[in-house]
């Protein structure tokens, strides 16, 4: 790996080939590599939400969760592999509650938008989606080819579980930097027509 870091450009992949982290060879078009850049892509979006001068807790998780964001990618570049833990999870949990107990209850759908660093949140809620769908399908292929004797091991849940409540999380802390430093709220409700009963 040292190397791999020191040698940016390796040329080995010219052949539209990666190495995972245990070694083996696959297409870059493969649904793990493809779930890999989804993690990555999700993981410089938080990069940049960071840097719009975050409440100093909200930036701290942030960070604990660019971390987590690694060890999520490193079990699905190094099959079989755990680093992930469930308290990972809870702690995704815990700030859940925490952050939407001071929220006011939604009386509608709101549109993603408001303060830069709000809209930025969205636009990572939305990418954490994106990444749970691609980690959903590298977990139905390994199923799939689970009877297989060279198949790769199954993924585990606490994968999904964390994106899944990321992104849960990402939507709260919009809404909580839509307030932050101000009384007044930038959220703006969705307007539509509602039809008539028959």
């Amino acid at each position: 790996m040292g190397h791999r870091l020191t040698a940016i450009t390796t040329r080995t992949g010219d052949a539209g080939t990666t190495g995972l982290g245990d070694g083996s060879r696959c297409l870059k078009s493969a649904a793990r590599i493809h779930a890999l850049g989804e993690v990555d892509e999700l993981n410089s979006h938080l990069g940049l939400l960071r840097s719009m001068g975050l409440p100093g807790a909200i930036d701290a998780l942030l960070l604990q969760v660019q971390h987590d964001l690694f060890d999520l990618g490193g079990e699905l570049s190094v099959p079989g592999m755990t680093l992930l833990k469930p308290e990972q999870v809870a702690a995704l949990d815990d700030a859940l509650k925490g952050y939407n107990a001071k929220l006011p209850p939604l009386a509608e759908f709101i549109l993603p938008g408001g303060t830069p660093a709000a809209s930025q949140a969205h636009i990572c809620r939305t990418v954490a989606r994106r990444a749970e769908r691609a980690v959903v399908a590298v977990a139905c292929e390994a199923t799939n080819a689970a009877a297989s004797a060279d198949a790769a091991p199954a993924l585990r849940g606490e994968l999904l579980q964390y994106l899944n409540r990321l992104s849960d999380l990402l939507f709260v802390l919009a809404r909580t930097l839509n307030r932050a430093g101000d009384a007044a709220s930038t959220e703006v409700y969705w307007k539509h027509q509602r039809q008539p009963k028959a």
